[in-house]
């Protein structure tokens, strides 16, 4: 990379992660004329971004937690997801029961107010009350003591994580991103270089965005960051049933929420959040197949079998003793020519690119 010529306005940079937002943050950056490589220590979108929910969303419940910028950020960019990736990405409808074990009506409805009117033209169809009987029509799986109020319907997108993470890319590609992956970077340094699988180089710039690993790249490579990590396991169900809609589930005795949603003739159920270190494994435990399971039967009448289930590590910022409460905002620092990221969501992973780019341009 460093033998490449460029220009006093152009930039050789490295970017270490092929996850979303490593792949989005490359594309944002050759687009704007840098000549970008991108490294991955497996293959593209093979851990925590192909392990989602598989929902473009501005994120219901963030509103509790006062994240008034980031739901609307995240509800303009689902709106950009859908209309550029229709192939992969499409609007999902989702009940929301009114049961008397969950918040007060009125604060859903409220809640769901604000969320339309976050979205303001991006939105893509405002939510409406249901009575018990439409909901039951919509899904009747459901169990009747959780409609005696009747449900909110709302809408948000779903698409195919894995899928259209790849399809981000090709778009990254075709504009002049080198990929190479099984590649791993072990070492940064702030005068821009770094040490890989494929020896040393110096870049203009290292963008480590590396997920759950970026605070470790710098651990091991003798830097601190100003933001700590806080890696969560969110691990899903995929059941042998078909949905006609999407159920949002508030947990009995909880503050948080589970979703239960359509997913290639079956059903996806998810997610946990449990505290894990990057030596563990990534893989979905007994004990939360069952919290899962039990908090299903809450909700559904039928017992659909187990087909398969999976795990991701969500990178958040340490912000709360409670994961359900830390923070999903992101955080970018720079360190000399490193430029890392701390946490980030799928939806706002091209926005998160362009504050990249504000960030690598201001390298001197």
């Amino acid at each position: 990379m460093s033998s490449i010529g460029k220009t006093s306005s152009t930039k050789n940079i490295a970017i270490i992660g092929g996850g979303i937002n490593g792949v989005m943050s490359a594309w944002a950056l050759a687009k704007r004329g840098h000549r970008v490589t991108l490294m991955e220590r497996d293959t593209l979108m093979s851990h925590t971004s192909s392990a989602s929910t598989k929902l473009l969303h501005g994120g219901l419940r963030y509103l509790e937690n006062w994240e008034f910028r980031l739901v609307r950020e995240a509800l303009q960019e689902r709106a950009w997801w859908l209309q550029q990736a229709p192939h992969l990405a499409h609007r999902l409808p989702l009940v929301l029961p009114l049961s008397p074990e969950g918040r007060a009506p009125l604060v859903l409805r409220a809640g769901l107010i604000l969320y339309d009117l976050l979205a303001g033209q991006q939105g893509i169809g405002k939510h409406r009350k249901l009575s018990q009987q439409d909901a039951a029509q919509m899904l009747p799986q459901l169990r009747r003591e959780h409609l005696q109020q009747g449900a909110l319907l709302f809408f948000d997108g779903q698409m195919d994580d894995y899928a259209l993470g790849l399809w981000a890319a090709e778009r990254a590609m075709d504009a002049g991103v080198r990929m190479i992956e099984r590649c791993r970077v072990n070492k940064i340094f702030a005068n821009g270089s770094f040490e890989s699988d494929l020896g040393a180089d110096t870049v203009d710039a290292i963008v480590n965005i590396a997920g759950p690993w970026s605070q470790q790249l710098l651990q091991d490579s003798g830097l601190k960051g100003a933001h700590q990590l806080d890696l969560v396991r969110g691990s899903h169900l995929i059941l042998n049933q078909s949905l006609n809609a999407g159920c949002f589930m508030q947990v009995p005795g909880e503050r948080r929420i589970m979703f239960a949603l359509p997913w290639k003739g079956q059903t996806l159920l998810g997610t946990t959040e449990q505290r894990q270190s990057l030596d563990e494994p990534t893989a979905c435990s007994e004990k939360e197949q069952a919290y899962l399971l039990n908090n299903y039967a809450a909700y559904f009448a039928n017992t659909p079998e187990v087909v398969s289930k999976f795990a991701g590590v969500r990178p958040l910022i340490r912000s709360a003793a409670d994961p359900t409460k830390a923070t999903r905002e992101y955080a970018i620092e720079t360190q000399g020519q490193i430029i890392t990221v701390f946490g980030g969501k799928w939806t706002t992973s091209r926005q998160l690119g362009e504050r990249v780019v504000e960030a690598v341009e201001h390298l001197t």
